[in-house]
């Protein structure tokens, strides 16, 4: 009896931990940070709030107000970072690094975002020269 107890026992437990780890792995990506990416374009980034959504490219996107949203959903392609939000400077240099929704720029209409400030301050010394690096690695390195 007291076997059969501690095998339903281990059982229970192991459906515990599988069921755990399924509801992880089902959670998704928040972009940038959760900053309203449409922001950065009027020169203000702002937080955006989870009532204010949009699940776009993978991820879900926040926003801080509902005129903001219906603009990314309208065309998201125009507000979205260059590089999926990676730093740029990274992309430029041939590998990925985390962008930081801190720091940033938009050139052309187009959001960059860096890993830290030392990595804007060197993709700043040449943007257009970087810009064309990261465009021409980015499909190299863009699914790893």
């Amino acid at each position: 009896m007291l076997r059969k107890s501690l095998l339903a026992l281990g059982l229970a437990a192991g459906v515990a931990l599988t069921a755990q780890t399924a509801a992880a792995g089902n959670q998704l990506a928040v972009a940038i940070g959760g900053y309203d990416t449409v922001s950065y374009h009027s020169g203000t980034p702002a937080q955006g709030e989870a009532r204010f959504n949009h699940f776009w490219n993978g991820a879900v996107w926040y926003f801080s107000s509902e005129e903001n949203r219906d603009a990314f959903k309208a065309d998201p392609a125009s507000y979205a970072p260059a590089y999926d939000g990676y730093c740029s400077w990274a992309a430029s240099q041939g590998y990925k690094a985390p962008g930081d929704p801190t720091v940033w720029q938009v050139v052309d209409g187009t959001l960059y975002v860096q890993v830290h400030p030392r990595a804007q301050t060197l993709w700043q010394e040449d943007i257009p020269m970087y810009i064309t690096a990261g465009d021409e690695n980015w499909p190299r390195i863009h699914p790893f």
